[in-house]
């Protein structure tokens, strides 16, 4: 029966946090100034394209929702309610960060074609690990600010997590549990296969490096 309990409340964590994840922040931006975001720049809903497409105030307010909708179910679901439906905080978090990033990149709401996962990841990850979230943002500054590429910054940044957490976990640093480089590793696989496109772009020079704009009309 506890182990019945731990997948049912599992199960219930991962579907609340999905359902938060789910809210498409960008493209409910782009309805509010009146446009589809998928129908314009990259299409994609994240925050790099409504940047590109309605200025840098829009891209912050998205970045800053889709980071908060990967946090918000990890500290109130993963790490608070899951207790009650018998999944300890650990667990919790871990399930509620895969339900919360699955939700961003396979929303219901957009026929399962979402973002490419990265402000949701490091939020959701904020909620489980700090220092690995920490460096990952040191490698997309240092990347960003030598490549001028928002994609291999984030590219960057996603594995720079991982690493990092797999040897905080090898050094004994941190109390890392083996759960959450696995965690990252996969988030880091994920994150890399949304941006084959941008990949491809790279392959044959023509991704889109990072410029001032002015936001539109």
């Amino acid at each position: 029966m506890p182990l019945l309990n731990f997948i049912s409340g599992g199960i219930v964590v991962f579907l609340l946090s999905y359902m938060v994840g789910s809210i498409p922040c960008g493209f409910l931006i782009g309805k509010f100034n009146g446009l589809d975001i998928r129908h314009h720049g990259s299409h994609n809903i994240g925050a790099t394209n409504v940047r590109r497409t309605l200025g840098k105030d829009w891209g912050l307010i998205c970045f800053m929702l889709d980071f908060l909708k990967g946090l918000l179910p990890v500290v109130l679901i993963g790490h608070g309610l899951a207790a009650n439906w018998q999944v300890g905080a650990g667990w919790g978090g871990i399930v509620a960060a895969i339900g919360a990033v699955i939700g961003h990149v396979f929303p219901c709401w957009l026929n399962f074609h979402g973002g490419k996962g990265v402000a949701t990841s490091l939020g959701a990850v904020l909620g489980v690990a700090f220092w690995p979230v920490l460096i990952g943002a040191l490698v997309w500054l240092v990347t960003f600010f030598t490549v001028r590429i928002v994609s291999i910054a984030s590219m960057a940044a996603a594995v720079g997590m991982a690493v990092s957490s797999l040897i905080m976990l090898l050094t004994g640093t941190g109390d890392m549990h083996w759960s959450i480089p696995l965690l990252l590793f996969a988030i880091a696989a994920l994150i890399i296969i949304r941006h084959k496109e941008n990949i491809t772009r790279l392959r044959e020079g023509r991704e889109h490096t990072f410029v001032k704009i002015k936001p539109r009309k």
